[in-house]
């Protein structure tokens, strides 16, 4: 796999439940067609993310089909919704057994075969945080969960609940900032004997595929686990992901990651955590913060998995105009990192979908966004975006009192030749602001004899005239339009 691969989130179950009204039948993973494969495979993904794939159960589905609160949402998100479209949420895992309505294990091997062949790696979700309701620990157990008191039970009822059977009282999952997942039930990190069978749980996902996305990674962190339950526990994450490594070399962790914990996460071993907080500036139209955010050490940003949707945010569709998802999208997908591309995405959709639903509305796509994505897709595909070498260009003020430069980031990737010169540099220039602006960009020595070069525009598909007086003067005053986007390239043989 290259550095700074692409990845596709498919949410399964809606996936298959359209897939299954074209064939007149229930679809299962072993319906998911080679021309699909292949199709992901010519945009450049190397690795689907299967979401929901795991078996849930009828306490967890209960509760999907009965929380307000959610009903209110999947109503918005279905105006004919039945109680057929929830499916229970893929997050309230019963049994890491893929689910028998999904074609169960075997079916998934043989897509996994399939995937090999066309060169795409498997990706699967790992909950470690929580289980669903109907996971035998409840039962069997019980010293595995948070456990709580009739006390905590009144003055908390969505923290926690009564276990139907036994009458026993469990916390539900959580973070410490929002109430409790009404139907999972919390798993006790100060148990070594749970952390234990986490581990061989671990391991055992890991024998069915090539890469984990791993939930709410950062609440198994020791100071984050005090904090939401006030006990103390050992490291999961560094000792978990190593015994994995050991039996699976090359296998990939990506950690779900918020809190500004990317860092503390990459250091206990994860290959990619997601950057929430470039995703953040963007939507929050914080300009300057972008280009502060892409100053960040190199090791750094290319552990970090860059977006503009996933199954918890907002489409982008409808988080950034036509004209601010292109430079979103430049600003996300042409910088270091792996690329995170969601269900949806390329076409438009509009409507976010809940994990908990198998059915997702229809939509019209949208062809200013399949514009932009027939554009960046092939960029992708191009070696120089993983294997070359990224550089920051510093951006100074126009002139004293002209703070528009704060709108704008440079940045260019080289190739080099083996005699150790460059021999291609894509050059890459976003204006996020709607309207114009001016900046001063500092053009390294070693590029200055390529002011004379050939260039093209590779986002507009015309050439583009380099200004040589200001090349060579290593100051390029440069002048852009309200969501400016310049892709720019040159080989070395366009050089004097």
């Amino acid at each position: 796999m290259q550095p700074h691969p692409i990845l596709y989130q498919l949410n399964t179950r809606v996936y298959l439940t359209e897939l299954s009204l074209e064939l007149g039948r229930p679809a299962t993973l072993a319906d998911i067609s080679d021309s699909f494969l292949k199709e992901l495979s010519q945009r450049g993904v190397e690795i689907l993310w299967l979401l929901s794939v795991w078996t849930t159960g009828a306490r967890s589905l209960a509760q999907s089909r009965s929380n307000p609160n959610w009903l209110h949402e999947f109503k918005h998100v279905l105006d004919d919704l039945s109680m057929e479209d929830i499916g229970g949420s893929g997050f309230a895992i019963a049994d890491y057994r893929v689910s028998e309505q999904l074609g169960g294990a075997e079916s998934l091997q043989k897509l996994r075969q399939r995937m090999d062949k066309i060169g795409i790696k498997l990706m699967l979700d790992f909950v470690p945080n929580h289980m669903g309701l109907d996971h035998r620990w409840l039962s069997c157990a019980p010293e595995y969960l948070i456990a709580g008191t009739e006390e905590l039970l009144q003055q908390q009822p969505d923290n926690y609940f009564r276990e139907e059977a036994s009458g026993r009282i469990f916390a539900h999952g959580r973070d410490p900032y929002f109430p409790g997942w009404s139907d999972t039930a919390q798993l006790d990190y100060s148990n070594e004997g749970l952390q234990e069978q986490m581990r061989k749980t671990l391991l055992d996902i890991s024998d069915q595929c090539d890469a984990l996305r791993c939930d709410m990674a950062m609440l198994l962190t020791p100071r984050v686990f005090q904090r939401t339950w006030g006990r103390s526990m050992n490291r999961f994450w560094g000792p978990a992901i190593d015994q994995v490594k050991t039996k699976h070399p090359g296998f990939m962790f990506m950690a779900e990651v918020y809190w500004d914990m990317e860092w503390e996460l990459q250091e206990e071993g994860f290959d990619y955590c997601y950057d929430k907080r470039l995703y953040d500036r963007l939507r929050d139209r914080d300009l300057l913060g972008i280009r502060n955010h892409l100053k960040a050490d190199l090791s750094y940003q290319s552990k970090l998995a860059r977006f503009l949707e996933n199954h918890d945010e907002p489409r982008a569709a409808t988080t950034f105009s036509d004209d601010q998802h292109a430079c979103a999208a430049v600003a996300s997908y042409l910088t270091p990192g792996l690329k995170f591309f969601h269900h949806g995405q390329w076409s438009g959709s509009k409507i976010k979908v809940s994990p908990h639903l198998v059915r997702g509305p229809k939509e019209e796509s949208n062809p200013q966004i399949e514009r932009i994505y027939s554009k960046l897709m092939p960029l992708l595909k191009d070696p120089i975006f993983h294997t070359a070498q990224w550089e920051l260009l510093q951006i100074e003020r126009a002139w004293g009192d002209n703070w528009s430069s704060d709108c704008l980031s440079a940045w260019l990737w080289k190739e080099t030749a083996c005699q150790g010169k460059p021999q291609r540099v894509v050059l890459c220039i976003v204006n996020f602001a709607d309207h114009e602006a001016q900046c001063k960009i500092e053009i390294p020595p070693w590029l200055t004899v390529w002011s004379s070069a050939n260039w093209h525009n590779l986002w507009t598909d015309e050439p583009f005239l380099m200004p040589s007086d200001q090349w060579e003067s290593r100051w390029w005053t440069f002048f852009a339009q309200g969501n400016q986007v310049l892709v720019v390239q040159s080989q070395l043989d366009g050089v004097r």
